[in-house]
């Protein structure tokens, strides 16, 4: 009994166990016959797959790519016009083989530059590029060199050309890498795109020859091609084909779907029996497809980050209220990535732009202005980039700002020197004002002491006046004065105390008095104040003088 109940658990475990989510598979890698291949996104460079893509090896006709994006660069710098008559030379044929692609042009033939570019990327005429090469450059020598200078610049470290339409050179070689590096500039020019996506042209008749109709070698994108039908793609466009015993046959292409663009190198394929006898396949033209389904098959863009989504947030300074402003990508960021990836483990690399700098951010700021970017990178792959904008807009905060001058001001080196100038200078005056103000209090003193000696000694050289008598208090007879003495005899002041000499009460009192005697002593005491006004009054203004 209890093994029939325990089965119903093991059976609902079972389920749960089933129902549970199991760790992603990865992906399985295309299965191609290439020598060498590699399959990047044509404008970010991104790898999704690449196979031996550093090897060196023969680019056949591949490296016509490069020839055709110097006449192409040479005619937007105006060097050269898509009108220009050219005529072939005799020495644009050297090198030619008999089996070799060709347009059939022929010395003397002239034609426009435009033509020569048709002839050249839809027939591959290996006598085109030489004429191209020698109307750019003046020599074919010349124009090889400048090939070389450019795959440099465009960063190709395994390539080295020695001619310009890839027949076969020992010295003659490229990577798969570095032809997707060449192919990603020459997209990035209309014209190249134009007319590697040409599938068929009509060239005038020239002053040898009737009119010429040509058609695209690329298969993927003419049905119509030597071909065969069998390998048209309906998502590809351009490139170029090649093909040379030595180099096997290798194409370069492009194809977009579901907003997914992807650029296919493949070099080194074969031409395999097919088993029902029915021709040769083209492994080329198959392998290309199989890159492009793999990817359209196994990815997807995805948005990864939402234009709403606030990715961080940074320091304001002297906003008003606000000391942080939030961060939001300007565009929704989408990406191509496999279906199975998850979404979290992508790597968000954050740039604040005034944090990178070193400087802080300064208010106003206003919604939307470009504060930084936002770059997704998925195992060292650069999925998508966008500018990061301030969410909301952050006022000036004008009680912060003057407060940020004025600490911008007060700590500068020159103003701080300034002010400790003024400071010495203060404490300096102040010193000196103290000094003298103690210097007048002593000479004040010294003043009022020495004119109370003099009134002392005054009063103590002053002629005493007879006593008077008891019942009349009358004045005894005056003495003459001498002639010779310079003044006359100091009164007697024996009928007045010290205090009523001092007191003007006294003069009128003695003026009362009828007699000479008095009348020598009024005038004396009228001497003797005039004499203490006079002296009280040059004290006065020297003590004014002082204290300007």
């Amino acid at each position: 009994m209890r093994k029939f109940k325990l089965l119903p658990i093991v059976l609902i475990a079972c389920l749960l166990l089933a129902a549970l989510p199991g760790p992603a598979l990865a992906l399985d890698d295309p299965v191609i016959h290439a020598a060498s291949a590699a399959l990047v996104d044509p404008d970010s460079g991104r790898v999704y797959y690449e196979l031996n893509s550093g090897q060196r090896a023969y680019p056949a006709s591949l490296t016509k790519v490069m020839t055709v994006l110097l006449a192409v660069e040479a005619v937007e710098r105006g060097e050269v016009a898509e009108s220009d008559q050219v005529t072939a030379s005799e020495s644009a044929m050297e090198g030619m083989v008999e089996d070799g692609s060709t347009a059939g042009i022929v010395p003397g033939e002239t034609m426009s530059f435009l033509d020569l570019l048709y002839c050249a990327m839809l027939s591959s005429a290996n006598e085109a590029y030489n004429i191209i090469a020698e109307h750019v450059s003046g020599s074919i020598s010349a124009f090889v060199e400048l090939m070389n200078e450019r795959a440099a610049e465009l960063g190709c470290s395994g390539t080295n050309f020695t001619n310009t339409h890839g027949l076969p050179d020992e010295n003659h070689y490229s990577t798969a890498a570095d032809m997707a590096l060449i192919t990603r500039e020459a997209l990035s020019h209309q014209l190249f795109t134009t007319l590697c996506n040409t599938v068929t042209y009509t060239v005038p008749a020239t002053n040898v020859s009737e009119q010429r109709s040509l058609s695209n070698s690329n298969a993927l994108i003419n049905p119509s091609s030597v071909y065969g039908s069998a390998y048209y793609y309906e998502y590809a466009h351009g490139v170029k084909t090649g093909h040379t015993n030595d180099a096997g046959y290798c194409l370069i292409s492009t194809a977009e779907r579901d907003g997914i663009r992807l650029l296919a190198v493949v070099m080194g394929c074969q031409a395999v029996e097919r088993a029902d006898g029915s021709g040769y396949e083209l492994q080329n033209f198959t392998d290309s497809v199989t890159l492009y389904n793999w990817v359209f098959d196994n990815f997807s863009l995805q948005e990864i980050v939402s234009s709403s989504e606030m990715i961080t947030d940074v320091a304001v300074e002297m906003g008003s209220g606000v000391d942080r402003v939030s961060l939001r990508p300007s565009t929704v960021v989408s990406a191509v990535v496999a279906d199975d990836t998850d979404i979290s483990a992508i790597e968000r690399q954050v740039v604040v732009y005034s944090e990178r700098d070193g400087e802080p951010l300064v208010a106003p700021v206003s919604a939307g202005a470009v504060l930084g970017e936002l770059t997704l990178v998925l195992n060292g792959d650069v999925l998508g980039t966008s500018e990061l904008v301030a969410s909301t807009s952050v006022e000036l905060s004008r009680v912060e700002y003057m407060r940020a001058r004025l600490a911008e001001t007060f700590g500068r080196p020159a103003v701080i020197a300034a002010i400790v100038v003024l400071v010495l200078l203060a404490v300096v005056y102040f010193i000196l004002v103290a000094r003298y103000r103690a210097l007048h209090r002593r000479h004040v003193r010294d003043v009022r002491r020495a004119r109370a000696e003099r009134e002392r000694q005054a009063a103590e050289s002053a002629p005493s006046a007879p006593a008077a008598p008891p019942s009349s208090r009358r004045s005894a007879p005056p003495r003459r004065p001498n002639s010779r003495d310079a003044k006359p005899a100091s009164p007697s002041l024996d009928y007045f105390t010290e205090d009523e000499v001092q007191s003007r009460e006294t003069v009128k009192i003695a003026s009362n008095i009828p007699s000479e005697e008095n009348k020598k002593r009024r005038d004396y005491f009228e001497e003797f104040f005039r004499a203490q006004h006079e002296e009280a009054r040059e004290e006065s203004k020297e003590e004014k003088t002082d204290s300007q």
